[in-house]
């Protein structure tokens, strides 16, 4: 006793001493650290210099004199190679500066003998003009004033919208305007401090964040004289013009350089030593811009991620709290000297844990979601946008005969219970295996939903080739798709919610990964239910949908056997991913035998960017004619099954029940009046009133059938074919 007595009281002092010493260590570690940050800096910088390329033009060399040049001083004779094809000018402008100021950058270019074009970003769909700047070797300049409460002018504001979104969305590549070069000069006013200049340095972080190069540092101009840094706001941008000009020279020439400044992080800095002024200005941006700028706009999925451990579960963050609790307990019990301090130490970790998950769902704002109450979210999908333009639907609209920009995507639970290696939003959102959330009603889920949902559809009006009719149409929800992220099921009002969706006429396209064969046993009739096969065997499955539960197998099994107890129209979803689950197909015909689901949907999986998250490549991703070879092949497998439509774009083809086929033609689309008819007499008849999947069957058109010429495409739009398609955005 006495020796054990010994150690303890030796230990103790030991701990007292580094205590008492511990501002001695926390400084040693500070300074090691700084070492290290300083060394780190240093072998950066010199690898740069080492590296930094060699003029190869023999033109660029000064005592070069026999060279000569053209007549805008851009490229000698001698030169076969293009470097600078024209400038195009973007505006945005509320008074019209801007306007005035790119139609003056316009005259100087011609000057250079350079073609140049000015184009009102209201008139330009920024997803398609961009991406053909891509390639077209021209060089790309942005004037846009910052408007009323940091916003941009009514004319940009789409325009910015969707670079925000892309910057911040998984499902666009973080490539996707690579090769286009461009300039960004903003117009504003210091006298708005909170707000100067906001909308150029959002728009140069967003094209900068899709991997555009800047051709020099962005400059801003103030309308504030007297903190304008040369005295207005047009000397402010011949300044700037000057310089530009002088650039556009240098890279006429074939200057490889990207940027005469210091670009971090999206943020450019000027190489120069700056003026009080500028840094006053630069000073004027708001703490939340600071922020914004330094921190959150270049996080890349990966790095949110930091790799599969790093996703937080919802009962990790339950078991973690609840030792924190305990620990907060004993400390109070004997919280005396040294232990007030640990106290507050173990609170801090408390608060930090508690807003991890807070964090989680923060950070789908930035991916263009728009988040409701605690648990639930609303986004606008892609084909929503696509529709409204005439250039078609999604595989639904040709499956199912679905609107597509009369559609909303929703969730009432952002939670899931998978960690899917294909998960289109890299597990950012939050997993678990039952409900730990505040919960929200659904008639508070469903007003900000729709609200949320008519906001966004909104902000079309004005944007080119959107189509009048279809706008205001879209206005009007006519579909949800509960299968935005997460597990819908989850929610404990699941069916209430539903109910609250058809009283408004809006059908229900419900999607479950089929771990929770309870709920779906529960659940009430929606108008299509989904439920996502991705492998066939238990092996496959713990390895591509990575699934929470221990006894995932059983729960998986379960949830088919109750799904074919249901009378509505059922859904198999099977996602192809090449090398991983495409030769099961003997496996997958039991599974179908065992669910007896109405039709059977055949995805080639959707590649959604690299992710420390998930080992998946473009080599996974299947070709179409391979996911309709793998069909053909099922089919034979499944006499009561036969290939009912394609959908090409979507890389998707449709099996239907022998019973939709009557009079030898398919019927898969649904009659939506009919079914809100007989879904309003089973809620009457409290439930007594059944009624079956074909009772609501529609015609297919042709159009939508397999083998046809348009191979899934409605030939009422006009498909959009993209000059480079090797930019253009997988769908989901």
């Amino acid at each position: 006793l006495d020796v054990s007595m010994d150690t303890w009281s030796y230990f103790h002092t030991c701990l007292v001493s580094i205590w008492l010493h511990r501002f001695y260590i926390y400084s040693a570690v500070a300074f090691g650290i700084s070492l290290w940050i300083v060394s780190q800096f240093t072998t950066t910088r010199t690898k740069r210099k080492v590296t930094e390329p060699v003029s190869t033009f023999f033109w660029e060399d000064p005592k070069n004199l026999g060279g000569t040049k053209l007549g805008n001083g851009c490229a000698p004779p001698q030169a076969q190679e293009v470097h600078v094809a024209g400038v195009k000018i973007f505006y945005g402008s509320q008074t019209g500066t801007a306007k005035r100021f790119a139609k003056t950058l316009a005259e100087a270019v011609t000057s250079l003998n350079l073609p140049v074009e000015v184009i009102n970003m209201g008139d330009c769909d920024p997803e398609d003009g961009l991406s053909e700047e891509t390639s077209s070797r021209n060089i790309c300049v942005f004037l846009v004033a910052t408007y009323t409460e940091g916003q941009p002018p009514e004319s940009a504001a789409w325009f910015c919208k969707w670079l925000e979104e892309a910057a911040n969305d998984f499902r666009v590549g973080k490539s996707f305007l690579q090769g286009l070069r461009y300039a960004v000069f903003g117009l504003g006013n210091s006298a708005y401090v909170d707000h100067y200049n906001t909308v150029g340095r959002r728009m140069d972080r967003w094209l900068w964040m899709l991997s555009a190069s800047r051709i020099m540092t962005r400059a801003e101009g103030d309308c504030n004289v007297a903190q304008s840094k040369h005295g207005s706001i047009e000397a402010d941008f011949e300044a700037w013009k000057a310089k530009f000009l002088t650039r556009l020279q240098a890279l006429c020439k074939g200057e490889k350089q990207p940027c005469s400044g210091k670009c971090k992080k999206g943020k450019c800095k000027s190489s120069g030593k700056r003026s009080k002024d500028s840094s006053d200005h630069e000073h004027g941006m708001s703490e939340h811009e600071n922020t914004e700028a330094e921190e959150l706009f270049e996080t890349s999925s990966e790095e949110e991620a930091g790799g599969t451990d790093s996703v937080v579960d919802v009962e990790d963050l339950g078991n973690i709290m609840g030792h924190m609790k305990k620990a907060k307990v004993l400390l109070l019990e004997g919280a005396h000297g040294v232990n007030h301090f640990r106290y507050q130490l173990v609170c801090l970790v408390d608060q930090f844990l508690q807003a991890k998950l807070n964090c989680l769902m923060i950070f789908a704002l930035f991916s263009g979601y728009k988040l409701i109450g605690s648990h639930s979210g609303v986004k606008l999908c892609r084909w929503t946008k696509s529709m409204l333009r005439g250039r078609g639907g999604c595989y639904k609209h040709t499956f199912y005969g679905i609107e597509s920009h009369r559609c909303m995507e929703a969730t009432p639970s952002l939670a899931c219970a998978n960690k899917c290696v294909f998960c289109w939003r890299h597990h950012t959102n939050p997993v678990g295996t039952e409900w730990r959330w505040k919960m929200d009603q659904p008639e508070v889920i469903l007003q900000e939903a729709m609200e949320n949902h008519q906001n966004m559809i909104k902000q079309f009006r004005g944007v080119s080739g959107v189509k009048a009719a279809r706008l205001e149409e879209a206005l009007r929800v006519k579909h949800c798709a509960l299968s935005l992220v997460g597990e819908p099921i989850m929610y404990p009002q699941i069916n209430r919610f539903v109910r609250l969706l058809h009283q408004h006429g809006i059908s229900t396209f419900l999607v479950t990964n089929a771990q929770f064969p309870e709920e779906i046993r529960r659940l009430e009739p929606v108008t299509q239910l989904y439920v996502s096969v991705d492998a066939s065997t238990k092996e496959s499955l713990r390895k591509i949908d990575r699934p929470l539960f221990k006894d995932f197998w059983q729960r998986f099994l379960d949830s088919l056997k109750a799904l074919a107890e249901k009378q509505q129209r059922t859904v198999y979803r099977l996602t192809l991913v090449k090398a991983w689950n495409v030769d099961e197909l003997k496996a997958y015909a039991d599974l179908i035998s065992l669910g007896k689901p109405d039709f059977i949907e055949v995805k080639g999986v959707t590649y959604c960017g690299e992710s420390s998250a998930s080992s998946l490549t473009m080599a996974n991703v299947p070709w179409h004619g391979e996911v309709v070879g793998f069909v053909q092949e099922l089919a034979r497998l499944l006499p009561d099954y036969g290939i009912a439509c394609e959908h090409e774009h979507s890389n998707c083809v449709l099996m239907a029940h022998s019973k939709f086929q009557v009079d030898g033609e398919w019927r898969t689309w649904i009659d939506y009046g009919r079914f809100q008819e007989l879904v309003r007499e089973h809620e009457h008849s409290g439930g007594s009133r059944t009624f079956s999947a074909t009772d609501y069957m529609a015609r297919t058109p042709p159009w939508a059938l397999f083998g046809a010429r348009e191979r899934g495409f409605d030939p009422l739009d006009v498909r959009f074919q993209r000059k480079n398609k090797a930019r253009d955005i997988s769908g989901c």
